[in-house]
């Protein structure tokens, strides 16, 4: 069985700004044949984790699971956020905001332009 905790540990602690908060539990079923890792780190260094378009975390997880089934297991890699409410609560403002902006309706004046008058050719 491979050792979750130190490949996970190998694997981030390199893009911590603050790598002693960083957590991994590990959990698996009688059988172990199906593991449950869950990470947990620095809110501060969710950009670092997760890369441009969640590229690193993609490729820990890739890591993760190839390493899990190298030896017949069947993994889920989650990643614990500790502030779930940090970002919903500035969408929320944005949204909040963006209702505001469609309930004013602004009377805008009204312009009345004639259509030009169709004029015959003749030949």
């Amino acid at each position: 069985m491979p050792d979750y905790n130190s490949l996970i540990s190998f694997l981030l602690k390199p893009l911590l700004a603050h790598p002693d908060a960083l957590r991994v539990d590990f959990e698996s079923n009688s059988k172990s044949d199906r593991v449950w890792i869950r990470v947990a780190f620095d809110p501060e260094d969710r950009g670092r984790v997760f890369g441009k378009g969640g590229r690193t975390i993609q490729a820990v997880r890739t890591v993760v699971m190839t390493a899990a089934q190298e030896v017949g297991h069947s993994a889920r890699f989650e990643v614990f956020d500790p502030t779930p409410n940090a970002t919903s609560d500035d969408s929320q403002d944005n949204n909040s905001e963006r209702r505001e902006r469609q309930q004013v309706q602004v009377e805008r004046p009204r312009i009345n332009v004639e259509k030009p008058k169709r004029r015959e050719i003749i030949n």
